[in-house]
């Protein structure tokens, strides 16, 4: 036992790196590393629920606070993060947060599975073929209005529905609008922070069956334990990214990334189904 405590603790503190450079080098928050790791090692701890997988969306979005808040920290150094984008921003994606968990919170977990595989799937496009995603020469103006509440809207609802930071989105708008690659980065991870914060208190507060077999140390749907190992992880290496991101070309690193997503996505649909 005390040797699968320890794997446990490395394996989630492993993930948490892998997330905090994720979410210093893209702007995504992590949960596409968060939530595939959780849903391979909850297993081993505990016996196969089908309440797991809120679990880990659960956890992961509890630990996007922690890793996009380090990130953010790090690029604010650097002044690249756009406060004013994150200010018209926050109340839409908030709201957003809260449709998507009141969702989740009636969706069974293989529908949540199907979700966040579709998802995964949808996002390695991006990083697959950034340059086809992003044309060069194809530029618009940030968005005001209703399209500006919409995106933000359903950005907000759809990452709590997978646990992710909604980075990606963020970082395609923004560099499309003419901000810099690195100020698209920076102010995407500030809105993981704005997704990931209300989204883990909805999933705190989120009631489970009484009969649900959960891994030891879950409040609501949140694994205390995992957050901590994650989040120790992530903060030692979100400012790494975050150096990257100011320093390297990411184009290869885009495209492995996108190779990831595409194997999560395959494996999240077997699991479903």
């Amino acid at each position: 036992m005390e040797l699968e405590l320890v794997w446990f603790v490395l394996t989630l503190c492993t993930a948490g790196a892998i997330a905090g450079i994720t979410s210093g080098l893209f702007g995504n928050g992590g949960g596409f590393v968060v939530v595939p790791a959780l849903s391979i090692v909850f297993p081993f701890f505990t016996p196969e629920s089908d309440e797991l997988v809120k679990v880990a969306i659960g956890t992961s979005l509890a630990s996007i606070v922690v890793s996009s808040a380090r990130s953010v920290i790090a690029h604010k150094a650097r002044g690249a993060v756009d406060f004013e984008v994150l200010k018209s921003w926050a109340i839409w994606l908030v709201l957003g947060v809260v449709g998507g968990v009141l969702i989740a919170n009636v969706t069974s977990s293989a529908g949540l599975t199907v979700v966040f595989a579709a998802g995964v799937l949808l996002y390695s496009v991006y990083f697959l073929f950034p340059n086809y995603v992003v044309r060069p020469g194809m530029y618009f103006s940030m968005p005001t209005g209703i399209g500006k509440a919409v995106l933000a809207f359903v950005l907000g609802g759809f990452s709590a529905l997978l646990g992710i930071g909604g980075g990606t989105p963020t970082v395609i708008t923004m560099v499309m609008c003419r901000r810099t690659m690195q100020q698209a980065v920076a102010t995407a991870a500030g809105v993981g922070f704005l997704i990931g914060l209300p989204g883990a208190i909805g999933f705190l507060f989120m009631k489970h069956p009484e009969t649900a077999s959960l891994p030891v140390g879950t409040i609501g749907y949140i694994n205390i334990p995992a957050l901590i190992a994650i989040s120790i992880g992530s903060i030692m290496t979100a400012p790494i990214g975050a150096s990257m991101a100011h320093s390297f070309s990411e184009l290869m690193l885009k495209r492995l990334f996108g190779i990831y997503l595409v194997i999560v996505s395959a494996a999240m649909f077997i699991k479903a189904f």
